[in-house]
Parts: structure tokens; C-alpha cells; sequence
């Protein structure tokens, strides 16, 4: 009797280290989606409600872990040898797992950690002095890998309180280092899409005549607009070029709010976040929270090219349109546009004024937001011998219609940061003008595009089969649309592949391959996305 007790125990309290190893990985995963989801609890919770996650194999399993565990069909140390067997299973495989964009160890997100480990202890330690039974804790163990979303979601609730506070103490901070730099020419930008490629060329060309400073990478919340300010601002900055993101009604105007901008563009208002926003108009009203925030002498900057900018009218401040193809009412045009293997050649005119202009950038979409960039820059008195050697100088942003070509003569059309209807279109037109060997496109289609997610990704089919080879549809998220689209147009099925993920297309690609051939990637959906 002794010796079936002390199994038990031992069995009992390898089942509780197993458990406790798979949980921490669980609560980084976790922690890694939320995170994924801007720290948001609700979209969190529709990203597992919907992604199949709650019905995923792993859970599964440790649901018929713990009936084992608490039944009476076989041994406890029969139950704890199967629990242990699949902790460790659980743990193989989430360390074998491989993300696109891992965790980032930021300082909330090591208070939400620690949060979740003492919430989800305490009530191990309770559960214990209740029992006095370290089989209950072994089956609490096991089952928090089962509820671990919930704990990550009290967790992120528990500490808002303390997040808010953190917050508002670096946001006063901002406002401080603002206040000391009054003569700072603080311009925002802002759209639907282009606005992170905008920032870089404006950033480029301003750099030419004064000390300029941006906001980095995808900084364009609050947040990271003041972690900006905070760490990259310096007294003898002259311009600060802030791009403005936003997921729903309001974004725009805190950060407005915050750092008064007097100059600004909107490059486009179109259908992305529409899974948030719900209408255009609303994406419409919230893009011009930036140019509403403008001072009564201040400069707006517009893309007529889109129907939702076109349509809005701007009497509070001097604004210039600028168009590409909706020529009608704009103020500056581009004209005389010509592709060739160094890059691009364009005339922009306006106001009096007439500069042609090289690039090594490829795409309408490019000159159009030069376009913003030029026209700011001029209003800033920036020489037109400046304007044309920082233009031509331009790098292209990374993943952005960035085009490269490899050791074995292929060339690679990188276009996969956050596509969207606009901008898959021209990326698509681009790789259909291209000449040499198989046109090759790699996707997996567009996101949050609400109730137009079906459509949208469907019309990008049709695109595909005008301009491409060959198509490799990535994942299963819009695998049904993109191939319908794709057979509205008749395009042939053996020159189609359905790839599970982005390695299973690459590895097919590399079968395929050819010197001379040219393969777009459209889009790259984060871990978020099956």
C-alpha cells in the first residue's frame, strides 16, 4: 500500500512539471497572439473564436487527458502516465512550432506574463490548501494549458488600470519634449495604404535641405508615435514626418491631438480595415481627422486618384490634390511615365511648375506617392536640383513593391507587407508588363476586408489570371475565393497550386524555377492566419 502511494505521488508530481513546461509555452503563445492583436481583448477573442484555435487538436487532446485523470475507468497512475506523455507532446510541438514574427519581449508584455503566472498559481496554491491533495493541483495544472486564453485574456484585464497609468505618464512626457521645440514643422501622413512608403521619400527628399526625423518601422499608433518622440527626437530636429495609423474612428485625431501637426497627407482612402470600420465612410472620416486637425494655415495634401478623397471636400486649409489617373480636378499630375530595367521616368506638373524625375521605383502606385512627397517639398522651398538627385537616389522600402534580382537570374517582385485591393492590382499590372520568362504570382490573398473579404479576394483571382504564369495560392484563408476568381477567367488548373504554407510554396517554387522568371509574392498574412 505504501509503495502504490508513493508512485502515486511521484507520478502525481511529474504530471505537475510536465503540466507547468507545456503551460509556459502555451502562455507565450498566447501572449504572442494577443500581442499580434494590438493588446485588444475583444480582437483576440474573435481572432480564436474564428480561427479554429478553440477546436484545435492539442486542446482536444487535453480534454480527454483530463477525463482520464478524473474518472474512475483506470488508475490515476495509469491517467497521469497518459497526461505526462501529452504534456510532453504539447511541448514538442510548440517548441518545434516557427512563427513569422515571434513574441517581442516588450515591458507590458512581461507584466502580462508575470500576471498569468500569478493568477493562474494562486489558484493552484488555493486549490491545494482546500484539498490538501496534490492530485487536484496535477489536474488544475493540466487543465490551465486547456484555459490558458482565458487566463491570458483576465490577466490583460487586470492591468489596464496600471497600462493607462504608464501611458499617460510617457504621453505627458511627449507633450513636455513637444513644448520645447515650438519652431518643430511637424507633418503627418496618413491612408488607407502608401503611407509608410510616403514617409520614407518625403524623409529622403526633406533630408536634402533640413534635420529631418520619422517615425521607424510601423510606429503609427499613439503609443508609438510617443515612444518616438521620447527616444529618436532631438532638440535639433527641424521636421518631424508622423505617420498615422488607425483601426477604428479616432485613432487619427489622439495622435493629432498630441503632436498638432500643420502639414498633412492622406495618399488613400480605400477598403482595408473594413472587418473594424464597417463602411468607407467611416475609413473616409477617419483618414481626415488628420487634415480637420489642421491649423487654418496650414497645407493638406490629397490623392484624387481614390473616389473617397476625390469626393471630400477641404475648406479649412490651403490643399493641393494630386492624381495620377483622376486627373479632372487635381492640382499637380503626373504625365510621361515610362518603365524601363533602371527604374522609372515621370513628368510632375502643376501649379506652374514642371520637374522630371527618375526613380529606380517601379509602379504607379510609387510615383503616386512621390507625387505626396514632391509636392510637400516644394512647399517647403526644397531646390528643384534637390528634389530630382534625392529621387532618384530612393531606395526601395522592403516589402513593398521592392524588386531584387537572385544569383540564378530571377527576378523577385517583393510586394508582401499588407496587401490590399488597390495596391494588388497594381502589383499585379506590374508583373504583367514584366518580360522574360514565367510570370509567377505567390499570395495568400487579403485581410480584414469585413463583409467584402469573399469579393475582394475573388477579384484578385481575375487579376492574377491577366497578368500571371502561374499562380500559388498560400494557406487556406482565401484559397476558395482567389481559385473561383481565377476560373471566372478560365484560367487553366494545372497552372495552379494550392499551397498549405508559405515553405510548401517555396518549395515548389524552387521545382519550378527558371533563369528569367519573375515571381511576385502579394501579401504575407501574420501567424494570426491559417
Amino acid at each position: 500500500m505504501t509503495d502504490i502511494i508513493k508512485i502515486e505521488s511521484i507520478s502525481t508530481i511529474v504530471v505537475i512539471v510536465a503540466a507547468l513546461v507545456a503551460l509556459w509555452l502555451n502562455f507565450k503563445r498566447d501572449l504572442m497572439m494577443l500581442q499580434l492583436n494590438s493588446y485588444r481583448n475583444e480582437r483576440y477573442a474573435r481572432w480564436f473564436s474564428t480561427s479554429g484555435e478553440s477546436t484545435a487538436v492539442l486542446r482536444l487532446v487535453i480534454i480527454a487527458v483530463l477525463f482520464c485523470m478524473v474518472g474512475t475507468l483506470m488508475p490515476f497512475v495509469a491517467a497521469s502516465l497518459i497526461a505526462v506523455v501529452v504534456m510532453m507532446w504539447i511541448v514538442i510541438a510548440l517548441a518545434r512550432r516557427k512563427y513569422k514574427k515571434p513574441l517581442v519581449w516588450t515591458n507590458r508584455a512581461r507584466r502580462i506574463f508575470v500576471t498569468m503566472w500569478i493568477v493562474s498559481q494562486a489558484i493552484a496554491v488555493i486549490c491545494y490548501f482546500l484539498t490538501m491533495s496534490l492530485k487536484y493541483v496535477a489536474v488544475y495544472e493540466v487543465l490551465l494549458n486547456w484555459i490558458s486564453p482565458i487566463i491570458l485574456q483576465v490577466s490583460n484585464w487586470m492591468l489596464q488600470p496600471v497600462e493607462k497609468k504608464i501611458n499617460k505618464g510617457y504621453y505627458n512626457d511627449a507633450v513636455r519634449i513637444l513644448k520645447q521645440m515650438p519652431n518643430l514643422k511637424i507633418i503627418g501622413i496618413t491612408g488607407s495604404y502608401g503611407k509608410t512608403s510616403t514617409k520614407h521619400y518625403l524623409n529622403r527628399i526633406l533630408a536634402e535641405q533640413f534635420d529631418v526625423v520619422m517615425t521607424p518601422g510601423s510606429y503609427n499608433t499613439t503609443m508609438g508615435v510617443i515612444r518616438t518622440i521620447r527616444e529618436y527626437l532631438k532638440p535639433y530636429n527641424e521636421v518631424f514626418i508622423v505617420e498615422m495609423g488607425a483601426k477604428q474612428s479616432g485613432d487619427i485625431k489622439k495622435i493629432c491631438d498630441l503632436v498638432h501637426p500643420t502639414m498633412g497627407i492622406v495618399t488613400a482612402v480605400g477598403e482595408q480595415h473594413l472587418e473594424s470600420f464597417k463602411s468607407i465612410e467611416n475609413i473616409q472620416k477617419t483618414k481626415f481627422e488628420l487634415i480637420d486637425a489642421l491649423p487654418s494655415d496650414g497645407f493638406a495634401v490629397v490623392n484624387d486618384d481614390f473616389e473617397y478623397v476625390a469626393n471630400r471636400p477641404v475648406d479649412s486649409v490651403e490643399c493641393v490634390r494630386y492624381a495620377v489617373r483622376n486627373v479632372g480636378n487635381a492640382d499637380y499630375v503626373a504625365t510621361e511615365i515610362s518603365l524601363d530595367s533602371t527604374g522609372t521616368t515621370f513628368t510632375i506638373e502643376g501649379q506652374s511648375r514642371k520637374l522630371t524625375l527618375h526613380t529606380k521605383l517601379v509602379g504607379e502606385c510609387n510615383v503616386s506617392n512621390l507625387m505626396a512627397a514632391i509636392i510637400i517639398a516644394l512647399k517647403l522651398g526644397v531646390d528643384d536640383n534637390k528634389i530630382r538627385y534625392a529621387v532618384d537616389k530612393i531606395e526601395q522600402v522592403e516589402h513593398r513593391l521592392n524588386m531584387k534580382r537572385t544569383a540564378g537570374s530571377v527576378t523577385i517582385i517583393d510586394d508582401a507587407f499588407n496587401s490590399n485591393p488597390t495596391g494588388s492590382k497594381m502589383a499585379l499590372e506590374v508583373l504583367g508588363a514584366m518580360k522574360g520568362g514565367k510570370r509567377i504570382v505567390v499570395t495568400p490573398g487579403m485581410i480584414e476586408l469585413g463583409d467584402r473579404q469573399y469579393e475582394l479576394n475573388r477579384e484578385l483571382g481575375r487579376n492574377a489570371a491577366s497578368n500571371a504564369d502561374y499562380v500559388i495560392v498560400v494557406g487556406e484563408y482565401n484559397r476558395d475565393a482567389i481559385v473561383a476568381g481565377l476560373k471566372d477567367e478560365e484560367y487553366p488548373k494545372n497552372k495552379v497550386y494550392a499551397a498549405s504554407s508559405f515553405a510548401d510554396a517555396q518549395s515548389h517554387l524552387s521545382t519550378m524555377l527558371a533563369s528569367g522568371d519573375i515571381v511576385l509574392y502579394e501579401n504575407d498574412l501574420p501567424d494570426t492566419f491559417k
